[in-house]
């Protein structure tokens, strides 16, 4: 699966999860996902994205830190995709 695709995988499932109103174009790669600079999530919609990339790409984030680790940006997400894939 290519980044691209695999980004904007990330990015649908997002949107459906935390039911955003951005569209997937609003959501940058490198984009914070947490904090007034990005799209300002809370700890409630952390846990919903850990869920839903449990549910969607069977990826398990075990623990707080490595969770605060991966859900930085679409972009981190995807790399810890790729590499539970590989």
């Amino acid at each position: 699966m290519s980044n691209s695709s695999l980004h904007a995988e990330i990015k649908e499932m997002m949107i459906d999860e935390l039911m955003l109103e951005e569209s997937a174009d609003d959501i940058g790669d490198e984009m914070p996902i947490f904090g007034p600079e990005g799209l300002g999530l809370d700890s409630v919609d952390a846990l919903q994205l850990v869920v839903g990339i449990e549910k969607r790409f069977g990826l398990k984030l075990s623990d707080s830190e490595t969770a605060r680790g991966v859900l930085r940006s679409v972009g981190t997400i995807a790399e810890a995709i790729q590499a539970h894939r590989a």
